[in-house]
């Protein structure tokens, strides 16, 4: 009989080294990245406490941002190196930054100590990470995808595809550890830092174990042949042929990755602990567990692109995504804080104003003042994470909020000193809250009341699309491109779409909630986005399995 799938690749020790030493050192960077994604709130309090907390927050999203708002210019500068010099040489120069820089972070002064030279000193070192990584993943997945047989390269480069989660567990793990080591209180005033110092030991490892890789035979054959690229910018986005394939690569195939994974991996942290306001040590656990079930799946697909190809896999993940998130993520309310869920059913939350005074609630700079007691009124209750709908009132109206059939005035603070301002925002924030807490509305989710094995099955189904667009990805991206400008083609289009559609995903997806009063209404940036990848994608991007990369030297 013949058997459903071919016997499975078994890998030489030349190969093993390879795939080890690669994931091994690109898991490390990644999890150098990750402690500052998990680590958000407390960041936020030690680096940005010159601020209200809600900005604060937003602060401190956005400094997690600014790493990956410079990937794509780390790309352009690592990837032409790696183009020119060799794929071995970048990759290790890409780990020293990294590392050295989470190190840094772990021994920053506190804006209580040093002022504003406080959170400088933060995105400096947000920025130097962001442009390692940028050179990291393309030199990693082109190392092993140039080492790997045709038909089997889905599988070589998946190792790679699961370093983003194991480094993310990773860091999971060593938090949950600290804090359970030192206690919360501790953690939370000095043992966040431990985990980035702790990286250095790390980094000693990973740099011993790159120094002994040799050159990809693609690269080491192509340089003994005098054909490298002199010039891999130009090359790659000056010429319409390549650079049309860039373009698709980012519209067709990363950009809907990147959102896919992001709200899979961190988006749900962040909605369970600020929007669910569950434990955080319970959400950790949950989505360290969804991880270690999931992680097996970037093999799998990988594999399995090897056999019926990359294409349909990424798209299906895609499309999945943009269809299920809103029911997985109302699902996840339901399961996580069935009191709040309730409670929006029973008691529906209604802001009356003029609308005129009710404007957009992103304040990025930390400078602008919403003083109308529209934004008061709404300030308050994004920070409390309540849905609410907007109903317009006659002009020159005050705000109001009606909790079920409670009736709580606002006020305007037009005028009014920065102390009174407070003391009024202060006093009518805690009439809102004891007007929220008799409707039902719960501080906090109940742990009693938490299902977490319906929530561990729900972050595992979010979980299982990451790995589909995820998995494969690498191996499709690597044979888009010709090698003597792969390092530099393929790693724009992976870090734009990784770096600002995935990088900006938490701080967006908070802005429209604040924006909408829907704690769901975030969701559909990564829907639309993903959406307009599936199309862009089913249409123009062609099907590279089994490709021979060599013959496009």
């Amino acid at each position: 009989m013949t058997p459903a799938t071919p016997p499975a690749h078994v890998f030489t020790a030349e190969e093993q080294k390879v795939i080890f030493a690669s994931s091994l050192g690109t898991i490390f960077e990644w999890y150098d990245f990750y402690l500052y994604g998990s680590l958000a709130t407390i960041i936020a309090r030690q680096f940005f406490s010159g601020v209200d907390e809600n900005t604060g927050f937003i602060f401190a999203l956005l400094a997690f941002a600014a790493g990956f708002i410079v990937r794509p210019f780390g790309a352009l500068i690592f990837g032409r190196l790696g183009d020119m010099v060799g794929r071995k040489y970048v990759f290790l120069l890409t780990i020293l930054i990294m590392g050295s820089a989470t190190f840094i972070v772990g021994l920053l002064p506190s804006y209580t100590s040093i002022g504003m030279a406080a959170p400088i000193a933060l995105v400096s070192m947000r920025i130097l990470q962001g442009l390692a990584l940028g050179g990291e993943y393309g030199g990693a997945a082109i190392y092993v995808a140039e080492h790997a047989p045709n038909h089997k390269r889905g599988i070589f480069t998946a190792w790679i595809q699961t370093t983003a989660t194991l480094g993310l567990l990773m860091s999971l793990l060593i938090i949950l550890g600290m804090r359970t080591a030192v206690g919360e209180e501790a953690f939370q005033d000095w043992g966040w830092r431990i985990p980035f110092l702790v990286s250095i030991f790390l980094l000693a490892v990973s740099v011993w174990i790159r120094m002994s890789l040799r050159e990809s035979p693609a690269f080491a054959r192509m340089k003994a042949q005098g054909r490298t690229s002199p010039a891999p910018l130009t090359e790659s986005f000056g010429r319409w042929k390549n650079m049309k394939i860039v373009i698709l690569a980012l519209f067709g195939l990363t950009a809907g990755q990147a959102v896919v994974w992001y709200t899979g991996q961190f988006y749900t942290l962040f909605f369970l602990i600020q929007t669910l306001k569950v434990n955080g040590q319970t959400a950790n656990l949950l989505i360290a567990a969804s991880l270690l079930l999931g992680t097996p799946f970037f093999i799998i697909f990988g594999a399995l692109s090897d056999k019926i190809g990359r294409k349909p896999i990424i798209m299906a993940g895609c499309l999945l995504a943009a269809l299920t998130y809103f029911p997985i993520f109302k699902a996840i309310t339901h399961y996580a804080n069935p009191a709040l869920e309730a409670a929006q059913a029973s008691a529906p939350v209604i802001v009356k104003a003029d609308p005129s005074e009710c404007h957009f609630l992103f304040n990025p700079t930390g400078v602008k003042k919403f003083d109308s007691s529209c934004d008061i009124a709404r300030t308050a209750l994004t920070k409390a994470s309540v849905n609410y709908a907007n109903v317009d009132s006659p002009a020159g109206s005050i705000a109001a909020i009606q909790i079920g059939g409670q009736i709580l005035q606002g006020f305007d603070a037009t005028g009014l000193s920065a102390a009174d301002a407070a003391l009024r925002t202060e006093t009518f924030t805690k009439q809102m809250t004891n007007a929220l807490k008799a409707a039902g509305y719960p501080t906090k989710a109940d742990p009693e009341q938490v299902n977490r094995g319906m929530l561990l099955f729900l972050l595992f189904v979010l979980m299982l699309f990451v790995t589909m667009v995820y998995g494969p990805i690498a191996a499709l991206l690597v044979e888009l491109f010709p090698t003597r400008i792969r390092y530099t083609s393929m790693s724009l289009p992976y870090h734009i779409g990784n770096g600002w559609f995935g990088g900006f995903l938490p701080t967006t997806t908070f802005a429209l909630v604040a924006f909408k009063g829907d704690i769901y209404y975030g969701l559909w940036y990564p829907v639309i986005i993903a959406l307009v990848t599936f199309i862009i994608g089913m249409l123009y991007i062609e099907e590279t399995s089994g490709k021979d990369i060599y013959a496009s030297d």
